[in-house]
């Protein structure tokens, strides 16, 4: 008996309608919730969880609790699996409905994998430079290194107040966080603009001020973290520190510099900007250690090289025409090296992962102002990438003969006048 209620509760039509009514619900408030949230933190708190607790609309927090995401998406995949299971009938009557079910499966499944599997990726680099990793763009990393050895700390261990000991890090010292912010803004601390004492006397703090900002919520904007730690020994205290992502990213180093070039000239931002990216050294434990926070990296077993970056636009205009990026892919362990061109309507798929075209500095300007030309690629590794064409194809074709069928005896039953 109990077991064919369950059958019974899982294969109900009724569980499916009020399934699909809750995910109405979920993206009308989900939706809502982007200009509070923003488009990546609305994602998060409604989409990727189990159970929504909680909503942003309108400026104030609603006292709400609705099923998130995953499991009403993975209660609607048991339901239509286990209608498709029961009441599957090999039959032609029923070939197209069956088709189509299996399609819309076919759909849920890879909409999950997708959504657990998949990586979001950003290749930055300059003509003839060479990358054999990509950074994320939503996660970081606190890095120790020495020499080859490299400790790296994912940012969701750095909270307030949190030691982190070396019987975990496998480090010299403990990293005690004093604060986090996870978005973050500098200031150079030139000579007359300076408001009050440092952070810290150590590395980049004794130049700069970092304060915290409110987390961004468009899609064109990002933040950009910062840490303020102290390491501690047995035998003392190292000193407190500042990591922060200004200081890990090249891209973020070279805005600054550009931001200082109007106010101070090329000369002097380039100054600053090489003070912000200076190597931060510890002495600990007989070894020599640099920290900073960076992008979350992903290595691979091949390396791409930049050869040439090129940017044209419709001529007697600046409207971009054509980005396209030379590439040299050298893979060590099957031997291959070949060059490709990556352009905008045409990605490089290669070890799983797809390079597409995302941002460029190069083009005629940008050699004018003595710029290397740049370019970043946007990396994506998505196992399910063929489960949408799959399904899709299913579904069509599984309408497309369950309407021939029924057109075929409509026509067949039609007496001649």
């Amino acid at each position: 008996m109990l077991i064919k209620k369950i059958v019974d509760f899982f294969t109900s039509l009724k569980l499916t309608v009020v399934l699909l009514a809750f995910s109405i619900v979920l993206v009308f408030v989900g939706t809502l919730a982007q200009v509070d949230e923003g488009l990546y933190g609305a994602q998060a708190h409604y989409f990727k969880q189990w159970i929504v607790i909680g909503a942003h609309l309108f400026g104030h927090k609603v006292p709400l609790i609705l099923p998130g995401g995953y499991l009403i998406g993975v209660l609607l995949l048991v339901n239509l699996v286990c209608g498709h299971i029961y009441r599957f009938q090999f039959t032609t009557k029923k070939l197209g409905i069956q088709l189509a079910h299996a399609g819309v499966i076919v759909l849920l499944v890879g909409q999950l994998s997708t959504d657990l599997l998949s990586h979001e990726l950003q290749m930055h680099f300059a003509e003839s430079e060479t990358r054999n990793y990509a950074d994320s763009a939503t996660d970081y990393e606190l890095v120790f290194a020495s020499g080859n050895e490299l400790t790296a700390i994912s940012e969701r261990s750095l909270k307030p107040g949190t030691e982190l000991l070396p019987a975990k890090t496998g480090l010299p010292f403990t990293i005690r966080v004093r604060e986090h912010w996870r978005n973050s803004d500098v200031v150079f601390r030139a000579p007359m603009l300076q408001n009050g004492p440092p952070i810290s006397t150590n590395g980049i703090a004794a130049n700069f001020d970092f304060q915290p900002r409110p987390d961004v919520k468009t899609t064109d904007q990002r933040n950009v973290p910062t840490a303020i730690i102290d390491l501690l020994t047995p035998s003392g205290s190292l000193g407190t520190w500042v990591a922060s992502d200004w200081a890990g990213d090249a891209s973020l180093a070279a805005a600054v510099r550009n931001s200082y070039a109007t106010q101070t000239g090329a000369g002097m931002a380039q100054k600053i900007a090489g003070q912000l990216i200076a190597p931060q050294t510890i002495q600990a434990g007989g070894k020599t250690f640099t920290l900073t926070l960076r992008p979350a990296r992903v290595y691979n077993p091949f390396t791409l090289t930049l050869l040439k970056a090129t940017h044209t636009t419709y001529p007697g205009t600046d409207i971009p025409k054509d980005f396209r990026r030379r590439v040299r892919i050298d893979n060590s362990k099957t031997g291959e090296k070949r060059e490709v061109e990556i352009s905008m309507n045409h990605p490089l798929r290669y070890g799983g992962y797809t390079y597409y075209q995302y941002q460029m500095d190069a083009g005629q300007m940008t050699r004018e102002a003595g710029r290397t030309p740049t370019s970043v690629l946007s990396v994506v590794r998505n196992p399910g990438w063929l489960t949408p064409y799959i399904g899709c194809t299913m579904v069509a074709l599984g309408l497309v003969i369950q309407f021939l069928y029924h057109l075929v005896g409509f026509v067949t039953k039609r007496k001649p006048k």
